[in-house]
């Protein structure tokens, strides 16, 4: 390989502190490399040689580098251009994600909703709606009452998927459109959080941009929920101040509404699990990969690491070490967390339609109420029923890897 060039793919270098991220935006695979890589990569890219790229690296770290061992590595990481012709499927991040990346919206139309002016008034809209909700305490959503707009408890139920799907989608657009704001793409998919199926946007290109700006698409999500639950709460505030008068259904659906963004906002929260206050708190403290260096302190404090997990461990980076020894008891306590979500804002949504559905089944199968109770079970369970089925092939999936391992 000595004297050679080498074609690489279309990388990206992001300078970080002693670091650099380099990454293949196409793919979505990006890595942490020293300094001197970024200066390996830059030469490569520029039609350098193997032996002149060696030279400029050794100026720079003052001693010999290996440069044919570091081109190695990056054909095993697939940044080296092999010039098949064939397009290479983005990394996959989630068990059902679309493939490719999406654009679509152009930087200039979406940079002003995410720029100074914009994020102080989504700051505002945050603090309207807490000192509306500490003011006037009975717009706290109450879910045993404000999550059913209609007296069939089964129906009822059925429509909180819509406005689930709605807000879903309000949500994840807001990470999409702030991403666009910078310039970079992202992708849709569907994971699992613990027991609950969650829609989630692939930021990884925002590795593309420096950390700076990372923090508007991270952040897009819960800006977008903080403007509708403004104006969600404007409207309910005018009706308590009887200042608009509208049909009875427009107050519930209000409700509604308030009950499922406040249940997904603050869901996002929580930063013990991998939802978007997690990634802001990852991308401030400079981590890599923090969710895996948690996992293996954790087996070490509970003497489960293996000799492999240890190596694996030394190598992560200092920031991941660093917020790994209190992140891994974050993460513990985060259970009683999710557990008090769980049981404020779902259980007495779940609890009331049991009851109801247990009530149609006891009617028998020769009634009408029976197979529609059955129905709206069904329904209702299907995606609990896809998170199961996510968690099956995961568990699968790596006890796949531990054999073909061991």
């Amino acid at each position: 390989m000595s004297g050679t060039t080498v074609a690489l793919r279309a990388l990206t270098l992001v300078p970080e502190g002693d670091e650099v991220v380099v990454g293949d935006p196409e793919t979505g695979t990006f890595v942490t490399v020293p300094a001197v890589g970024g200066v390996v990569i830059s030469a490569l890219r520029r039609g350098a040689t193997t032996d002149e790229a060696a030279a400029e690296a050794e100026a720079f770290a003052g001693e010999p580098v290996d440069v044919p061992a570091f081109v190695e590595v990056l054909t095993e990481l697939g940044f080296v251009d092999d010039r098949s012709g064939e397009e290479r499927e983005a990394v996959r991040t989630a068990p059902i994600q679309v493939r490719r990346w999406m654009g679509g919206v152009s930087q200039r139309l979406a940079r002003p909703f995410f720029g100074p002016v914009a994020w102080i008034v989504y700051a505002a809209c945050a603090l309207f709606c807490t000192g509306v909700f500490v003011a006037s305490p009975s717009l706290v959503p109450q879910p045993a009452q404000d999550a059913f707009l209609l007296g069939d408890i089964g129906l009822s139920a059925l429509l909180l998927v819509p406005f689930a799907l709605a807000s879903t989608a309000l949500h994840e657009c807001g990470h999409w459109l702030a991403a666009r704001a910078i310039g970079v793409r992202s992708r849709f998919g569907i994971d699992r959080r613990m027991m609950l199926l969650v829609f989630e946007t692939d930021l990884t290109q925002v590795w593309t941009v420096p950390r700076r700006q990372r923090y508007g698409p991270l952040l897009g999500g819960l800006a977008v929920d903080v403007v509708v639950l403004g104006l969600l709460l404007s409207g309910r505030l005018l009706i308590q101040a009887g200042l608009w008068t509208p049909p009875p259904p427009v107050d519930a659906v209000l409700a509604v509404w308030v009950y499922v963004n406040l249940t997904g906002f603050l869901w996002q929260c929580m930063i013990f699990l991998r939802t978007d206050l997690y990634a802001v708190l990852a991308n401030a403290l400079g981590c890599r990969d923090l969710w895996r260096v948690k996992s293996l302190m954790l087996r070490r404090a509970f003497g489960r690491l293996t000799p492999g997990q240890a190596e694996e461990l030394a190598q992560a980076s200092p920031a991941d070490r660093r917020a790994g020894r209190w992140f891994r008891w974050v993460w513990l306590a985060g259970f009683a967390g999710v557990l008090g979500w769980f049981a404020f804002f779902l259980l007495p949504v779940i609890v009331t339609v049991l009851q109801w559905t247990v009530a149609g089944l006891a009617l028998g199968p020769l009634t009408g109420r029976f197979w529609y109770s059955l129905l709206c079970a069904a329904l209702l369970l299907s995606p609990q029923t896809l998170a199961a089925a996510l968690a099956v092939k995961e568990y699968a999936r790596r006890l796949r890897t531990r054999r073909r391992a061991a």
